[in-house]
């Protein structure tokens, strides 16, 4: 039988023509060298925003402006760095980056919630950064994997969460954002109810004021935004859990099945607290999976006063809140914990796929964690570095300082505004969280009133702050200011010169309205 293939030579292999291309690595002096000179300018830029000439904290940028001025292709031979490319890269970047950039870490930024960063954190990313490893497996870095644990449990206990939710029985894992954390408690959910009810129509279940993140969940995850029923609050904006009974009522009478209870502590618009004790009794009436979203107001736990919060807590199945806004830690670091043997198990069921390629026998023996069983990447970087030299530098009592300090500024600002008959406070007082409207005749002109203040304070570059809507006990909604104190650098002479700002763009803005 005639064999077309074509043979294989045998022998040496022929060298490539021409001199063979070396890519242009830095050597490790080299990386010294430039590496100082980048902590240097990080530094600089800290100290600039803490200054006198400090930069507006609103970038002034129009849309496609930053894009226009880029290359449209990446330079055949490149610049390198270790030559006088560098000079040229930080050049580019006070000119074409700078501009466009909104300061998250500018002391007047009270906008959306605080993003804060330290100088520990950014030592532990970067060592994150320089060691590279990745940590989707306990074999492709046990350190990884182990200092995760123990930090997380570490936490845990900070924090006076429940034992069960430490790795002697749950256990934590670090998420990329809370929408991570709430989308791989929605999975490991209808996992379980699809396991018990396979034909079942599922139902969530979350507040009206809960962040958006539970309905896109229920999007990508296949629930669809159609079965989340968004519960109704009470007056201060927390779930009301007789609500919550009527709508699975209701959707038990139409035959579909509840399976999962959204709650928030600290809710994104006015930084309410949903009741974890009689909520969780109706979910387990049900058995509804309960995940708690903590993402802001999670960091002050580590504060006992605030720890009022979580009362009911061990009815939840997961809780998660973001070191990454107020405990000091960079951006992106969510911390998501499971209550007990039973939801950890559900969760890694509901996410594990074991190639071949990915086993061993550490993980074949069930011998350890394999975090990549936890969420949806594969993929992970060494994110609990940042968060123990964060907890390692503050320690316990400097954490606690870190967010008092932002709640007694806000509790002062929350005396100003109640004193000023301009103003009004559409909700109590959260944590370092203040909602406030100017005055008018009705609620349209307030809300006239309140959108020019905005404007106007936004457009200053003295200070950068964020609004919202809020429900309103006589019906409608209310155009509100929101006031979010929590910047690193923030203090209260920054608190004090922005009030001042605020105080004198109210007078103007009632005068030319």
């Amino acid at each position: 039988m005639a064999n077309n293939e074509p043979e294989i030579a045998s022998g040496p292999v022929p060298p490539l023509p021409g001199p063979e291309p070396a890519p242009a690595h830095m050597s490790p002096a080299e990386f010294r060298e430039l590496g100082h000179r980048m902590v240097d300018y990080i530094a600089g830029y800290y100290e600039r925003l803490n200054s006198a000439g400090r930069p507006d904290v609103l970038s002034r940028a129009k849309p496609g402006e930053i894009a226009g001025v880029l290359p449209k292709r990446v330079s055949e031979a490149g610049s390198p760095l270790q030559e006088s490319g560098f000079d040229a890269m930080l050049h580019d970047l006070e000119e074409l980056v700078m501009p466009g950039l909104t300061h998250w870490q500018h002391p007047n930024f009270y906008a959306f919630f605080p993003a804060n960063s330290s100088f520990p954190a950014i030592l532990g990313d970067m060592l994150a950064t320089g060691l590279a490893v990745q940590g989707m497996l306990w074999q492709t870095s046990p350190a990884c994997t182990e200092v995760e644990t123990a930090v997380l449990d570490q936490v845990a206990r900070l924090i006076a969460l429940p034992e069960s939710f430490t790795s002697t029985d749950g256990g934590g894992v670090i998420q990329g954002t809370a929408s991570e954390a709430t989308l791989a408690a929605m999975v490991a959910a209808r996992d379980r109810a699809q396991r018990k009810h396979p034909e079942a129509d599922l139902v969530a279940y979350t507040s009206t004021q809960a962040h958006s993140s539970i309905v896109k969940a229920a999007m990508v995850c296949g629930i669809g935004r159609d079965r989340v029923r968004l519960v109704g609050t009470d007056e201060t904006l927390a779930m009301n859990p007789d609500r919550l009974r009527d709508a699975i009522q209701a959707d038990l009478d139409a035959g579909l099945t509840p399976f999962f209870v959204g709650a928030t502590l600290g809710t994104t618009s006015s930084g309410a607290v949903d009741p974890l004790e009689p909520i969780g009794k109706i979910a387990a009436e049900h058995d509804c999976w309960v995940h708690v979203d903590a993402a802001w107001a999670g960091s002050a736990l580590v504060c006992e006063e605030h720890r009022w919060m979580l009362k009911g807590i061990e009815r939840a199945s997961s809780f998660s809140f973001n070191p990454h806004k107020w405990l000091l830690t960079n951006f992106d670091c969510s911390l998501m914990w499971l209550n007990g043997r039973a939801r950890r198990d559900e969760l890694v069921s509901a996410m594990s796929i074991v190639p071949e390629y990915l086993r061993n026998r550490a993980s074949d023996e069930g011998a350890v964690i394999d975090y990549r069983d936890w969420h949806v990447p594969l993929g992970r970087r060494f994110r609990a570095l940042k968060l123990w030299f964060v907890l390692r530098h503050y320690g316990a009592s400097g954490l606690r300082a870190h967010i008092r300090l932002h709640c007694r500024l806000a509790e002062r600002l929350e005396r100003v505004i109640r004193a000023d008959d301009r103003v009004e406070l559409l909700t109590p007082r959260s944590l370092s969280l203040l909602c406030f409207a100017v005055r008018g005749s009705d609620f349209t002109e307030s809300e006239r009133l309140s959108r020019e203040l905005l404007r106007r304070v936004n457009d200053s570059g003295k200070a950068y702050l964020t609004h919202t809507t809020l429900p309103h006990p006589d019906g409608g909604s209310r155009y509100a200011v929101r006031f979010a104190i929590g910047a690193t650098l923030t203090t209260k002479e920054h608190v004090q010169d922005t009030w001042r700002l605020i105080s004198e763009l109210i007078d103007e803005v009632r005068g030319d309205l």
